[in-house]
C-alpha cells in the first residue's frame, strides 16, 4: 500500500493532544514501522491496523503530523516477510511494531538495535523471541496469546457442537506456526473425549483441500485450525473446504465464523492490538523494550455461525448459545 493511500485509509483520527503546536516548534517527526504477516487487500486485517492507528492518536502520535508510519504486509508469506523485514529496518524507524510469530521472527532477525513490539505471538518463549517474559532481554517485547489449553479448548467445543466427533485434525503450516504451543492440551483432550488425534501440517491451498477432504470421507470427522499466519490468509480456502466436504470446524479467530467457519473461540485481537500501543508509546517516550515484561491477552471471545451450523445438519447446544458473545443468524 502507497503512503499516501495509508494515510487516505486511516485520516480522520484526532489527536488527543496539542500536537500542531509542538510540531512548529521543531519536534522531531518520528518513525513507525508495522510488519503484519497479513495480506493487503484483507479488509478484516485493514481493521486491525486501524485500530493500531487511532490507539495511536489517541496517545498523541498522529501519521502525518508528529509520527510517519510504514506499513508493510507479508501475505502468509515466510520469504516476503524476510525481505520486508530487511526494508523496514533499512528506514531505521524509531520502533517496529510486528504481528504474528512470523513477521516477528523475521524482524528480530535483521535488527537487535531498534526496539520492535509484537501484537500476537502465541508463545514468545518457546519460539525465541524473548528469554523471559517478566524482563525480556534485548530490544524487543509486547502482547503474546499465549494460552496453552486452548488445544484442548477447542477440540472440547468441536466435540460439543459436533457429538458424533470420532477423529480431529489440528491444522497450521510448520513455517509460520509453533504448534508445540497447543498441541500438548489437545492430544490430552482427545484421549479424554476418546477422539483420534491427527496433526495436518500445510503449505497450500492444495494441501489444504486434501487434508479436508480425508477428514469429510467418513463420518465423525472434524478439524481445529490453529492460530497461524498462514491460515489467516487463506482461511477462505479452509472455510470452503470444510463446507464441502461437510467436516465441522473450531477456529481461534472470529473472522473466521463471520466469514461462514461453524466456530470461532479466542483472543480478542483488536483489543490486544490495542493494548499493544501502549508499549509503542512508552518506547517513543524514552522507555527500553528489556524493561517492559510481555503481557497476556485479557479478552477472548467466541462466535457461533449459525447458518453454517445448520447446513452441517447441527443442533446448537444451550450451552454453546449462552457462551457465544455474538451469534450470527
Amino acid at each position: 500500500m502507497k503512503r499516501r493511500e495509508f494515510i487516505t485509509f486511516l485520516g480522520g483520527a484526532a489527536a488527543a493532544w496539542p500536537l500542531a503546536a509542538r510540531a512548529q516548534q521543531g519536534e522531531r517527526l518520528r518513525r513507525i514501522g508495522f510488519l503484519t504477516g497479513a495480506d493487503e487487500n484483507d479488509p478484516v486485517a485493514k481493521t486491525y491496523v486501524s485500530a493500531l492507528t487511532q490507539s495511536l492518536a489517541g496517545l498523541g502520535w498522529t501519521d502525518g503530523r508528529n509520527v510517519r508510519m510504514d506499513l508493510r504486509w507479508g501475505g502468509g508469506d515466510t520469504n516476503r516477510m524476510r525481505a520486508l523485514a530487511q526494508e523496514l529496518v533499512g528506514l531505521q524507524p524509531d520502533v517496529i511494531v510486528t504481528g504474528g510469530t512470523a513477521a516477528t521472527v523475521a524482524v528480530q532477525r535483521e535488527t537487535r538495535t531498534i526496539p520492535i513490539v509484537f501484537a500476537n505471538v502465541p508463545d514468545p518463549v518457546a519460539s525465541g523471541v524473548v528469554a523471559r517474559l517478566d524482563r525480556p532481554s534485548g530490544n524487543i517485547t509486547g502482547f503474546a496469546i499465549l494460552e496453552p489449553s486452548l488445544g484442548g479448548k477447542w477440540l472440547e467445543l468441536l466435540s460439543e457442537i459436533a457429538p458424533g466427533l470420532k477423529q480431529a485434525a489440528i491444522m497450521f503450516n510448520p513455517d509460520t506456526a509453533d504448534a508445540s504451543v497447543h498441541m500438548p492440551s489437545f492430544e490430552t483432550a482427545a484421549r479424554s473425549l476418546k477422539v483420534v488425534p491427527i496433526t495436518a501440517p500445510v503449505h497450500s491451498d492444495g494441501e489444504i483441500e486434501t487434508a479436508i477432504i480425508a477428514l469429510g470421507r467418513e463420518p465423525g470427522g472434524g478439524l481445529v485450525v490453529m492460530p497461524d499466519t498462514f491460515n489467516y490468509v487463506h482461511r477462505v480456502p479452509i472455510i470452503l473446504a470444510a463446507a464441502r466436504n461437510n467436516v465441522p470446524a473450531v477456529y481461534n479467530l472470529s473472522a473466521y465464523a463471520r466469514e461462514g467457519g461453524l466456530l470461532s473461540y479466542g483472543v480478542d485481537l483488536v483489543d490486544a492490538l490495542r493494548r499493544a500501543v501502549s508499549y509503542v508509546d512508552r518506547i517513543l517516550r524514552g522507555a527500553k523494550p528489556a524493561e517492559l515484561p510481555v503481557q497476556f491477552p485479557t479478552k477472548f471471545e467466541m462466535v457461533l455461525n449459525l447458518k453454517t451450523a445448520k447446513a452441517l445438519g447441527l443442533t446448537i447446544p444451550r450451552s454453546i448459545w449462552l457462551r457465544a458473545d455474538e451469534v450470527i443468524e
